[in-house]
C-alpha cells in the first residue's frame, strides 16, 4: 500500500523491479527500497538539509526524491542502466512540479558506480547491495581519496547488507558502526533486513 501511497506523493514512478539481468556479475539486478523500510529508516536516522547523499546504483531515484523529500538534503543518484537513467530524470520533473524550488538539491549520474567522480560535497553514502565486494572496495577507496583532500564527516547506509561488505568495512578500513536500524516484523526472521550505519573514524 506504501508504495502506490508515496509514489503519488512524491508525483513519481518508482515501483517494479528491473526484469532480466545485467551483463557483467560485478552489478547485481535493481530493486528499489521499499517504503516501509524507508519510513522506518527515516523516523530514526538524522540528517541535516546541509547534507548530500549519494545513491549508488539509484535506479529510477526512489531514494533520492524520499530523502530530499523528508530531510530537504542534497541527493545524488548514480546508474549505470540507461533507460533506469532517463526513468529517473523523468521522475525528477515530476517531482519538481511538486515541490519547486529544489532543482539544485538533485544530480543525476549515468555511468558506472566506481567511475562516480566524488564530491567535496558528498558526505553520506547510500548501498542496497548494488554491486560485488570487488567494485565496493573501489568506491570506498574513492571515497577515502576525496576525505584526503577535502576532510569532512562521512557515513555509509548499507540496507540489506551482504556479508563481505561488513567484513571489509570492519576488518579492512577505518569505518566503525555506528547505528544498527531494524525492520519491525522482518529482521526476527531474516538479519539482513535492516539498515547499518558506519561512520568513518579519523585516525
Amino acid at each position: 500500500m506504501k508504495e502506490y501511497y508515496y509514489d503519488k506523493l512524491l508525483n513519481v514512478k518508482t515501483r517494479g523491479d528491473q526484469k532480466g539481468f545485467n551483463e557483467s556479475l560485478h552489478y547485481h539486478r535493481y530493486e528499489p527500497t521499499p517504503y516501509s523500510d524507508l519510513e522506518i529508516f527515516s523516523n530514526t536516522y538524522e540528517m541535516k538539509c546541509t547534507d548530500r547523499m549519494v545513491d549508488f546504483g539509484c535506479g529510477k531515484g526512489r531514494l533520492s526524491f524520499y530523502i530530499n523529500y523528508v530531510y530537504n538534503a542534497s541527493v545524488v543518484g548514480v546508474e549505470m542502466n540507461e533507460i533506469f537513467y532517463h526513468e529517473a530524470i523523468s521522475n525528477q520533473n515530476s517531482y519538481l512540479m511538486k515541490c519547486k524550488n529544489r532543482k539544485d538539491k538533485f544530480h543525476f549520474y549515468h555511468g558506472l558506480a566506481e567511475e562516480y567522480p566524488i564530491d567535496p560535497a558528498d558526505n553520506r553514502f547510500y548501498f542496497f547491495n548494488p554491486f560485488s565486494i570487488q567494485v565496493f572496495r573501489v568506491i570506498i577507496n574513492n571515497i577515502l581519496l576525496s576525505v584526503e583532500k577535502a576532510e569532512r564527516d562521512i557515513e555509509l547506509i548499507l540496507y540489506y547488507p551482504s556479508d563481505d561488505y561488513i567484513y571489509f568495512l570492519e576488518n579492512q578500513t577505518s569505518f566503525e558502526l555506528k547505528e544498527e536500524v531494524t525492520l519491525a516484523g522482518l529482521s526476527e526472521h531474516n538479519p539482513y533486513e535492516r539498515f547499518l550505519i558506519y561512520r568513518l573514524l579519523y585516525v
